[in-house]
């Protein structure tokens, strides 16, 4: 390789990096504003909103790479602590899940590059999410929130819509559990119709 073919090689992986970097950066904006963009679904209660925050991240971790993919999901709640009201937790909570889910998806993507491995990958991811979403609140999210709100009014809520739970255990699996994983296949429905037309802005393609 000749010193000018070394310069160009150079230039062009910096010019890579930089992309990357950029991208990253306008993605984890997106991320931030699509958080306040949030509102409640049926058959769950109302302190429960769905949002579409965590798309932006799904496709930076198809775009750049799994750890780029957890780098908007930080870059998004460090931010939204400027707007927080729970001291900071929900927004811990809110990167725990994020970062489990694209992380996820971002490895079975990596080595599975097609569209196959993108749905296969947010699957995995979506499972990964829900699950975790279980003790994450359990231990974070919850035992902040009874300071502002008494747990008995907590349960009180979703026994509004089933009676048969009883415990905030009982409550998390029968209800956030399904809506993390539902709100992730969101997500990975959204990233399969839009990352294609996405990706060449996106990798500075013509």
């Amino acid at each position: 390789m000749s010193y000018n073919e070394a310069v160009v090689n150079k230039n062009a992986l910096n010019g890579s990096k930089i992309r990357k970097l950029c991208g990253t950066a306008m993605l984890g904006a997106v991320a931030y504003v699509l958080m306040f963009l949030e509102f409640p679904i049926p058959l769950i209660p109302s302190f429960i909103k769905m949002d579409f925050s965590e798309l932006p991240a799904l496709i930076a971790s198809f775009a750049y790479g799994p750890m780029l993919g957890v780098a908007v999901c930080l870059i998004k709640n460090l931010i939204h602590l400027i707007n927080t009201q729970s001291g900071g937790v929900g927004e811990l909570s809110n990167f725990i899940l994020g970062a489990v889910f694209v992380f996820s998806a971002g490895i079975v993507y990596k080595k599975l590059h097609t569209k196959t491995g993108a749905a296969l990958g947010a699957l995995i991811g979506a499972i990964a999410m829900a699950l975790i979403s279980v003790p994450s609140n359990y231990f974070i999210v919850y035992p902040v929130y009874t300071a502002f709100m008494p747990m008995e009014a907590i349960i009180g809520a979703y026994q509004v819509i089933n009676p048969n739970v009883k415990t905030l255990m009982d409550c998390l699996i029968t209800f956030n559990m399904p809506f993390t994983f539902f709100k992730g296949l969101c997500s990975l429905i959204i990233t399969i119709f839009i990352y294609k037309p996405l990706s060449p802005i996106l990798h500075g393609y013509k």
